[in-house]
This record gives structure tokens, sequence and C-alpha cells, in this order.
């Protein structure tokens, strides 16, 4: 019974969130320099253990951590994977539910020297399993942006088409027909045009801005057929 009643206390429940931005037409990534041991000192990603007697559930863990430790609300978010086993905290056999989120980079903290905005394409070495939790993440938006209106928690609150399509293809790593896109974003009917609102270009004529509809805000849009 003691051994049974150790092991229990041996398990340790937390929430690890990939928080996603774009800077500068590239996917980055929000770390957190570590305060305490172990890997103190060293960039990870935002996490937490559950409160049991304070969170509804793990989605509402995770919020909590991008509250309290990185300074957000509102974030896009939705579950990616749970990680477990062994050898992934040095601290003992742990589980981690894991989340993905997405916010527009303006929506981040300033002047905050423990964050550090980073690409996904040249992450230093991570603690922990985070590598692997960060490339599971990276393998779901890419996935989802063929097919739903992800992307678009990557945008400011107001946006024009060809941003939209530029985040769109900066997450593919391709571009995109135009025609093709528009009509898809039309299919899946997600957007509305902000009325009156156009956004003024030095060598291009005024563009309508739009917004995602309210039944979408953290919901997504789908598509029958891949963009």
């Amino acid at each position: 019974m003691n051994q049974t009643n150790e092991a229990r206390e041996a398990l340790h429940v937390s929430v690890d969130v990939v928080l996603l931005t774009m800077v500068e037409q590239q996917l980055h990534v929000v770390l957190l320099r570590r305060a305490a041991a172990p890997f103190a000192g060293v960039l990870a990603l935002p996490g937490g253990y559950v409160h049991p007697q304070e969170d509804e559930d793990a989605k509402a863990s995770a919020a909590r951590v991008l509250r309290s430790k990185v300074g957000i609300e509102g974030a896009y978010l939705e579950q990616l994977a749970t990680f477990s086993g062994p050898a992934r905290d040095p601290r003992g056999w742990s589980v981690a539910v894991a989340y993905c989120a997405l916010l527009p980079v303006q929506n981040l903290p300033a002047d905050r020297e423990d964050i550090s905005v980073l690409p996904a394409s040249s992450l230093p070495q991570l603690p922990f399993d985070h590598r692997a939790i960060v490339d599971a993440a990276l393998v779901r938006v890419r996935s989802k942006s063929l097919y739903s209106s992800l992307p678009v928690h990557l945008c400011g609150e107001t946006f024009t088409l060809p941003q939209l399509q530029q985040i769109y293809e900066n997450i593919l790593g391709e571009p995109l027909n135009k025609v093709s896109f528009r009509r898809k974003m039309d299919e899946m009917d997600w957007l509305e045009a902000v009325p009156g609102a156009m956004q003024s270009g030095a060598a291009h004529r005024p563009a309508q801005l739009y917004r995602v509809k309210p039944a979408f805000k953290q919901e997504l849009a789908l598509s029958p057929r891949g963009l």
C-alpha cells in the first residue's frame, strides 16, 4: 500500500503550451526562461502543473498558464496531444497535456525580459521533450491550414484578403492561387467585410478590410476540400 501511495505522489500532471505567432512572415514560437529547477535559466515552453481545485479542465489549466506566465488572454487554444513517461522530466514519471495556441504578435506583452520570440525553424535546444511538442504543433498547424480557418488567429482584428493569403502561404511554405483561395474563403463563410473600412497602399488601390464573424471567434471554419 505504501509503495502504491508513493507512486501516486510521484506522478506529475502538467500542461505545456506551444504559443505560435507570425513575425516578418515566419512562424515564431514564444518561449519563457525558466525561473526554477530543473533547467533554471533555460528557455522552455510555457507550462505548469494542473490545479485540481482551480481548473475546470486541462484547457482551463493551459489558459491559466498563458494568463499568469505570459500575460495574455484570448489566444486561440486547442489540445494537441498527451506526452508521458519516466524520461521526459528528471523529477519523475510525468504526464503533460500539450496545447497549441495562436496569437497575433502585437498581442504579446512588451518589455518582458523572460520572454523570447524565436523562429520555429531555428530554435535552441529545449528541455524536457519540448522539441517534440513543438514539432507536433507545427505539423498540426500546417495540416489544418490546408482545410480550415486556423491561420486567421495569427492576424489582427482586421485584415485584407491579400494579408490573410500571405499568412496561409507562410505557414504552408508555398504560393496559393488568388482566385482559388478567395473561393475557398467564400465557401467557408466565416469572414465579413468591415463596413466602410479600407486599407490604403502606396502602390495599389485601397483594399477592403475583413474580420472574423462572431460565431467563429474561437471556432474553426472548415472546407470539405483542401486549399
